[in-house]
């Protein structure tokens, strides 16, 4: 980290602490400190430790979550002035649970972990038809679909969804992503997706990826 200024961003985001994260946040502009330095210096590599500690079994889901919260907090902050200074997310994802299917939970922690990772992220909700993720692609720039399902039974509308996409010739202008407890690799293979993530972490390497 250049700045000695982001490191309490940096570990006020670690442990979850999101009156830290907003205070230190506010601390750092007023102190004349660039925007997108606060985002990529100070709070996505905080978030990418945390990552990587949920991946080595250093920490669990309700530590990566409050994490996740004190980064939306700080983010909630920081936002309008990386707005003002033109500074450019990573990449757009649309993200929602697939249509018949109400779970969230999963889906909101992926969401946390993207806008973490420096992407804008349109979130759709629950229960999304695949004309919602088509006009989220036509209309909203985005350049990642991401699916969740919990369910064996609403699975298949991931794949209904992106049968949709090649119908409406926007396939090859994004990458599909998907996820949730019953999806496997092998049936996002099997589906046509691009690519698939088991937990939040994972989800967030898989669309930097897709960027590079």
């Amino acid at each position: 980290m250049n700045q000695p200024a982001l490191e309490p961003i940096y570990e006020a985001i670690l442990i979850g602490d999101m009156g830290g994260t907003v205070e230190n946040v506010q601390a750092a502009i007023d102190a004349g400190i660039a925007p997108e330095s606060i985002l990529k210096e100070g709070m996505i590599p905080a978030m990418s430790e945390v990552g990587r500690l949920f991946e080595e079994g250093e920490c669990f889901v309700p530590e990566m979550l409050i994490s996740a919260r004190a980064m939306q907090g700080g983010l909630g902050i920081l936002r309008p002035y990386l707005v003002d200074a033109g500074v450019e997310p990573l990449g757009t994802v649309a993200i929602g649970t697939v249509e018949g299917d109400m779970h969230d939970i999963g889906k909101n922690l992926v969401m946390m972990m993207l806008e973490g990772a420096g992407f804008e992220v349109i979130d759709l909700g629950v229960d999304v038809k695949p004309q919602a993720f088509i006009d989220a692609v036509q209309f909203n720039g985005a350049q990642i679909v991401a699916m969740s399902a919990l369910l064996t039974t609403t699975m298949n509308k991931m794949e209904v969804t992106i049968n949709a996409m090649k119908e409406a010739g926007i396939i090859d202008d994004v990458k599909v992503m998907v996820g949730g407890a019953p999806v496997t690799a092998d049936y996002a293979e099997a589906i046509g997706a691009d690519g698939f993530a088991n937990d939040a972490s994972k989800a967030a390497t898989l669309a930097k990826s897709f960027m590079e």
